[in-house]
């Protein structure tokens, strides 16, 4: 009884919207980030090298351990000879890697965050007791003061509806 009450609890969870968003941003995401990885370290690290001097950022390292003092010029040898090191040049990949994650991000957001409308709004904060109340009150509900009623502004369409709607007028004038 124990077990079918529980595995009902778990199809709830797993059937609720929001386990399957995070599941398919979970998916996205790993996909991205090797798409990300692979912007970053061939196409856009070896131009960037190129203008430095020709410097290839994954093989910027130091050994700090082992390799019995042997001068490496690559980050394979030094691994061939079991030498420890710190890779400065892998760092530098990765930083900007998420630098440009975090830029795609907010391209992102800021994208769908255009095509939500903006709601009107319908509350305003009490003068008095600063509790939120509608604004078309003529008396606080929370600490009974008279209210002035405000007028509510209907919502704005999104920059996406207003833009669309431009371009279709443009159509129209062109026709």
């Amino acid at each position: 009884m124990a077990v079918s009450n529980f595995l009902k609890e778990f199809r709830s969870f797993a059937e609720r919207g929001n386990a399957i968003d995070m599941a398919i941003g979970i998916i996205v995401g790993s996909v991205m980030t090797s798409v990300v990885n692979s912007l970053v370290s061939d196409i856009i690290m070896p131009p960037i090298g190129l203008l430095i001097g020709g410097v290839d950022f994954s093989q910027i390292f130091f050994v700090i351990a082992g390799g019995n003092g042997a001068h490496f010029n690559t980050f394979a040898e030094a691994q061939a000879a079991g030498a420890t090191t710190i890779n400065f040049g892998v760092f530098i990949n990765t930083l900007i890697s998420f630098i440009i994650t975090m830029f795609a991000a907010f391209l992102i957001v800021r994208t769908v965050n255009k095509m939500k409308s903006k709601k009107a709004v319908t509350t305003t904060a009490c003068p008095y007791c600063k509790q939120t109340v509608d604004m078309t009150a003529t008396k606080c509900p929370h600490c009974c003061s008279e209210l002035i009623p405000q007028e509510v502004k209907p919502g704005e369409e999104s920059d996406l509806s207003k833009g669309i709607k431009n371009l279709k007028k443009m159509v129209k004038i062109k026709k």
